[in-house]
């Protein structure tokens, strides 16, 4: 699906590079030529919006890097020292801070769309499955990100966290120590999850290149869940429609982002993260941040600690498998009309869960994380079963039919369409 360059140039400089490093022609291919579907909406905006965070949380970090200290005796002052002492150190943490918030409300969005359309579908199936190791990675680097403030949420999140993989048969008092580097969450724990928090970020970013480099690979999907038939008349090049709308949703974004961090930079923290770390003194709830919290649900609604252990990390892994447990031939939910009520019950499962997350384990919010946790799980334990008998609506030939249908195109419109690609 890649594009055909037609790069030319005057320069003997430039084509002196060119035939031995063919980079501007490759750039010409893959970021103007390249075919488009001309049927996106703005919610594919959001994969390049990602990509935007991840930059500006790696320059933000390697920033903050420079001054911050591992170590527990000082970790939490030198964080107060980038606060107040460093010049623009306040505005550079906020914006690493309030980024990583960012980053997954941009990449959620990102995977409920992929939901919906069915992205994740033959032969993307490669594609999908890379999306969901680089959330796992996000999720790895942002909990030992937040761990390096060493305030109280920060050491006792840590603490509770670690301690799961205790649950792990055989193996997991072995794996808990290793992680902690002795008996207990101190100094080489902080100083293990730094290194970490550093390096993994540049790992995320590897791993962006192949999935851009599998979407270029397999095509882009669509909202009308259709491949490509005819590239002039399904297709746009990538320069100037696609990137004027990732321009136009990056303009809006970082507006909505420079609120978070001008007007409410604390809005999604926690209170208790501003007081140094005590071992001695247990927080009254201890809560993750707001983007673990539905899965904090699923694992606190498990009575069992190895059950819910399992139930959390795999509430997770069950997404690289939908290409599998979805055995619809059509793709978007759209024409899916019984996929679309579960994908919407799906997402206020999700958010419900999330609110759930940040209560008490007592009474009736367990009882609700148990029976949304049910839910949960059950929505891919329909997926399989669906293909079968539910009844979908007509999907469009192409993809220029189905914007022509959009926009209330008639068979004369499609017909002059057609007839004007040829020309």
């Amino acid at each position: 699906m890649s594009g055909t360059s037609n790069f030319q140039s005057n320069s003997k400089v430039v084509n002196w590079i060119e035939h031995r490093l063919p980079i501007l022609s490759f750039l010409d291919s893959q970021l103007h030529q390249y075919p488009t579907p001309r049927n996106l909406n703005y919610f594919w905006n959001f994969g390049s919006l990602a990509g935007i965070v991840l930059v500006i949380m790696i320059v933000s970090g390697i920033t903050l890097a420079m001054h911050y200290a591992a170590n527990t005796e000082i970790a939490f002052t030198s964080v107060e020292r980038i606060m107040r002492d460093v010049n623009a150190g306040w505005l550079i943490r906020y914006i690493h801070m309030n980024g990583a918030s960012m980053f997954f409300i941009v990449v959620y969005i990102h995977i409920f769309r992929g939901l919906y359309f069915g992205s994740y579908k033959a032969p993307r199936e490669i594609l999908w499955m890379i999306g969901i190791f680089i959330l796992l990675a996000m999720m790895a680097t942002a909990f030992m990100g937040y761990v390096l403030p060493w305030g109280q949420m920060s050491f006792w999140g840590a603490t509770v966290i670690t301690n799961l993989f205790s649950a792990i048969p055989l193996v997991g008092e072995s794996i808990t120590t290793w992680l902690w580097g002795g008996f207990s969450v101190d100094n080489p724990t902080l100083n293990r999850f730094f290194s970490l928090h550093y390096l993994l970020p540049f790992m995320i970013a590897g791993v962006v290149v192949l999935h851009v480099w599998a979407l270029h690979v397999v095509g882009q999907n669509n909202p009308a869940g259709v491949e490509v038939k005819d590239v002039k008349r399904d297709t746009v090049p990538f320069t100037p429609y696609a990137t004027i709308k990732d321009g136009s949703a990056m303009i809006f974004f970082l507006i909505f982002f420079a609120w978070f961090i001008f007007f409410v930079p604390n809005y999604l923290g926690h209170a208790d993260n501003y007081i140094d770390a005590n071992p001695l003194v247990t927080p009254a709830h201890i809560v993750p941040e707001w983007y673990f919290l539905p899965f904090y649900a699923i694992l606190r609604a498990i009575p069992s600690k190895l059950g819910g252990v399992i139930a959390m990390f795999g509430s997770i892994a069950i997404l690289a498998f939908l290409p599998w447990l979805d055995t619809s031939k059509v793709r978007s939910a759209s024409f899916r009309p019984v996929y679309k009520v579960l994908f919407w019950a799906f997402v206020l499962v999700c958010i419900g869960l999330g609110y759930l997350g940040a209560k008490p384990a007592e009474g009736g919010y367990v009882t609700a994380s148990r029976l949304l946790t049910f839910f949960y799980f059950a929505f891919f334990a329909i997926l399989p079963f669906l293909g079968w008998f539910e009844k979908t609506k007509p999907v469009p030939a192409s993809i220029a039919d189905a914007v022509l249908a959009k926009n209330g195109g008639s068979a004369a419109a499609m017909a002059g369409a057609a007839a004007h690609s040829k020309s």
